[in-house]
């Protein structure tokens, strides 16, 4: 691979001499923005290493400028800072993530831009950080608590006091107000262990992209393609641009918005979502000549015949625990599991039964009511954040012998924070369907 264009974006994460220490051949360019990648000049086997890119002073790099960049045979990596953003979105078309902030996106632990973001100097000045990116202070408390020297209740309150910080005042003067006064020495050893690398993890994951550059892509690289991935562009964005469509003045919705609906009303949609992704865990055992049960152990790390462990179980209800054979109980927390543990998008397939079912119509009118309920409240009824949305929505599947983690796998929902984000179109009709529910008793 020596022989082959390595070209590696960064700035403030990783200097280029660091680059240069690990990969003596490899241009070193500044932070990638729109447009970067596509006027360098590239060969089948060349390696981009995406590790840092501009958020505001510039466009930022776009999905089809790197899935271009894949369709010409590049390899593509991405860690750190916004090359391990577009890896978690990215991946399942081939590009290669590395390091622990691109598992912190990957698995849905992160989904801000402002995780990695940092205010940084001019180039000329080495893009000095002016800044502590919110990735390295989770990252650094998380080793403080296992470490013993940042008690763990501590670090949640200094996590929490830097998440309400704007990225652009995360210094650590302004971090010194913002967190307790108890909390300040344990600040003092975070801003240390930091400045000088030990806990800088997005230093860290720059380095391990750098060591990666050579190796050979997966299996899902090598069977990437193009057709498949530019109606792809992240897991599921070209779904929405093409099936956008104005089905009012003013109103638009796309095939995602239905399914979104059924998500979060119909009472069928748990079931189609299970026999969608159980088709795909079939097909993914098939092609490694498994049955499902042997293929989701092996995936699970569940020795035959064991039953599951605690950790596993939980992500099922009283009764499948107690009622449904072990095999049955594999396959369920596979499909609940799967944005944590597969990159296959399940949208695609999910959205054509969704088409199939006879609930297209209902769930469209669905979308429809909530657009005109919130046009109508609007400046009447405040929207609250996704996290309160996300509390309060949670009643509609309170029962018994079940718990907010299984019902919101049930649905995909990979946590609060996707289904709150969710719900925040839906609100106002929501609000406005227990209003009349309970109109409706009082009579």
């Amino acid at each position: 691979m020596s022989s082959r264009n390595v070209v590696v974006y960064a700035g403030p994460t990783i200097s280029p001499d660091e680059v240069l220490s690990v990969v003596p051949h490899a241009r070193v360019r500044p932070p990638v923005a729109r447009g970067d990648l596509l006027s360098e000049t590239w060969s089948p086997d060349d390696t981009a290493v995406i590790i840092d890119g501009y958020y505001r002073e510039r466009l930022s790099v776009g999905h089809k400028e790197i899935l271009w960049l894949l369709d010409e045979g590049v390899h593509v990596i991405g860690a750190a800072s916004m090359g391990a953003l577009r890896a978690a979105e990215l991946s399942p078309y081939g590009m290669n993530g590395a390091g622990t902030v691109f598992d912190m996106y990957a698995t849905g632990e992160v989904d801000g831009d402002d995780e990695v973001a940092v205010v940084h100097g001019p180039a000329d000045r080495g893009y000095p950080a002016g800044t502590v990116a919110l990735v390295n202070i989770r990252y650094g408390c998380r080793e403080g608590a296992r470490t013993g020297l940042i008690p763990a209740a501590a670090g949640e309150r200094i996590v929490r006091a830097a998440k309400a910080l704007p990225f652009m005042r995360r210094t650590w003067r302004e971090l010194d107000a913002a967190v307790d006064r108890d909390d300040r020495a344990c600040l003092a050893t975070l801003e240390r262990l930091i400045g000088t690398g030990e806990w800088d993890v997005k230093r860290l994951d720059a380095m391990a992209a750098l060591r990666a550059v050579g190796e050979r892509p997966g299996e899902r690289s090598a069977t990437w393609a193009a057709d498949t991935a530019l109606t792809g562009i992240t897991h599921y964005e070209a779904l929405k641009w093409r099936s956008r469509r104005e089905y009012a003045p003013g109103r638009w919705m796309t095939d995602l918005d239905v399914v979104n609906a059924g998500r979060l009303f119909g009472d069928d949609y748990p079931r189609l979502h299970e026999e969608a992704l159980t088709g795909l865990l079939t097909d993914l055992a098939g092609a490694r000549s498994l049955g499902l049960e042997a293929y989701a152990r092996a995936r699970l790390g569940v020795a035959e015949p064991a039953a599951l462990p605690p950790v596993l179980a939980s992500w099922l209800t009283e009764t499948e625990l107690a009622a449904l054979p072990v095999a049955e109980q594999l396959r369920l927390v596979m499909v609940r599991v799967w944005p944590i543990w597969q990159s296959e998008d399940w949208r695609p397939v999910v959205l054509e039964r969704v088409r199939e079912s006879g609930h297209w119509q209902e769930w469209s009118e669905i979308v429809e009511r909530a657009d005109e309920t919130a046009e109508r409240t609007r400046g009447r009824l405040a929207i609250p954040p996704p996290e309160i949305c996300a509390k309060i929505f949670l009643r509609h599947w309170h029962r018994k012998g079940t718990s907010a983690e299984v019902e919101l796998a049930r649905r995909g929902f990979t946590g609060m924070q996707e289904l709150g984000h969710t719900v925040r179109r839906f609100f106002a009709l929501d609000v406005q369907n227990a209003r009349a529910a309970e109109r409706r008793a009082d009579e």
